[in-house]
């Protein structure tokens, strides 16, 4: 099983190119099978959790074409099968959204339950809630989510919880649903309007992503587009945070400022200087950080993907800082690894207090998730030592050449498969 192995102690400088958003891709690439004419998508990011997407997309029969890395035709008229397996489901989460393509172009979907990363509970209930507002039958048989209608009618929807993922799957079945949906109290990230922007795309009509009401009048049919997906913010505010624990500098290029608003701030109110430019944003950190306070929200809220990372830094800043996620309750398992690097935590309930300390040592330390997995990542960085990170494999979900850009900024680190490369590395960096 790999490992990063990582040496501590220098600070990150140089410029980072960041890919496509995950959480954009994953909702795009299901979508693209709701036409039957061949739509083209670039600034994919390669990574595991969109690569397991096209083996699902390509595993029900659509033909799959990868253009290059970063670029992928996929052509939905020779679907033959309405089914997603649990093999695809396991891996990522968001194979749930094939049900609502699958259901808006089909008027039946069956998919198996969703796994994931273990960061608490995500229940898919509002999801099916809006399946069933707009005319489908939906059971879960088996272990799977069977949905159908004879046809799907627009409605007035009201979420009871904001919720990103449902946002997504509704807004794609009603895009071909009879008549006008309009949904309320709907997520406002950045990848819902991503993905309600390649659906229009496609000949949707779909308004008020990124508001607090989505109107969609439904189409028959969608056609075929060539689309760019945006800029990955949670990748992008990874590697600003690496530069704020490292006493780095570090500018992100291919990225939407705007999109980065939440974690600029908590960088500028934790004692770094902030330049930004039409699609950059550069992160000096000279001196020692101090603490601040953060609660996870909805966009345009601190986002919950990017509390790992500042985690990592209050746990080296001066002072007393705390953190409230509101979001997912199990997202403070990191800070136990951390804790056996050094830091100084604790936790009530959804609240984490941490007394900074100066320094971290090496450990060896396991990733828990994808996000907490690239925040240990960082604080190895801000080690005096050697540190082991186990289970890369959440990394590698969503992170795309994780440790070559980190080298590329100067961090000493490896990815290794063995005991062996291990003490190689050891000789290497003593």
């Amino acid at each position: 099983m790999e490992q990063y192995i990582i040496k501590g102690g220098n600070p990150l400088v140089g410029e980072v190119e960041i890919g496509g958003a995950k959480n954009a891709a994953l909702g795009i690439l299901a979508a693209a099978i709701m036409t039957d004419e061949t739509v083209l998508i670039d600034n994919m990011p390669d990574v595991n959790d969109t690569n397991v997407m096209l083996e699902a997309i390509a595993g029900i029969g659509a033909t799959v074409q990868r253009v290059d890395r970063h670029t992928v035709k996929i052509n939905g008229s020779t679907i033959r099968d309405l089914n997603i397996e649990y093999d695809y489901i396991k891996k990522i989460r968001a194979s749930y959204y094939l049900l609502g393509a699958l259901l808006g172009k089909y008027r039946r979907a069956e998919v198996a339950l969703p796994g994931g990363c273990n960061i608490g509970s995500r229940p898919i209930d509002q999801h099916l809630k809006g399946f069933r507002a707009l005319g489908a039958d939906v059971d879960i048989e088996r272990g799977k989510i069977v949905a159908e209608a004879d046809h799907l009618r627009g409605t007035h929807l009201y979420f009871d919880v904001v919720t990103v993922g449902a946002t997504i799957n509704v807004m794609m079945a009603a895009a071909m649903a009879d008549g006008v949906t309009i949904m309320e109290n709907v997520a406002k990230e950045p990848h819902v309007v991503d993905v309600a922007n390649f659906l229009n795309s496609m000949g949707a009509n779909i308004r008020g992503a990124g508001t607090d009401v989505i109107r969609i009048r439904g189409v028959r049919s969608l056609h075929k587009t060539e689309y760019s997906i945006i800029p990955d913010q949670i990748e992008a505010g990874t590697f600003m945070f690496a530069a704020a624990v490292t006493r780095g500098d570090v500018t992100v290029k291919n990225v939407i400022p705007k999109h980065l608003d939440a974690t600029i701030s908590k960088l500028i109110d934790i004692g770094c200087e902030i330049q930004e430019s039409d699609d950059a944003v550069r992160v000096v950190a000279n001196k020692r950080l101090h603490c601040t306070h953060v609660k996870t929200l909805p966009y345009p809220g601190y986002p919950t993907d990017m509390q790992p990372q500042i985690g990592v830094a209050l746990a080296l800043a001066k002072g007393t800082s705390t953190i409230t996620e509101s979001i997912f309750e199990n997202r403070f398992k990191y800070l136990d690894e951390l804790a056996r690097m050094g830091a100084n935590i604790k936790i009530e309930g959804n609240s984490a207090t941490i007394e900074g300390v100066k320094k971290f040592s090496g450990a060896r330390i396991s990733a828990l998730d994808l996000r907490a997995g690239a925040a240990l990542c960082i604080a190895g960085l801000a080690t005096d030592g050697i540190t082991i990170i186990d289970d890369i494999k959440y990394i590698q979900r969503g992170y795309e050449r994780f440790e070559e850009k980190l080298q590329s900024l100067g961090g000493v680190i490896e990815r290794v498969a063995s005991e062996k490369e291990i003490q190689k590395f050891r000789l290497k960096v003593s």
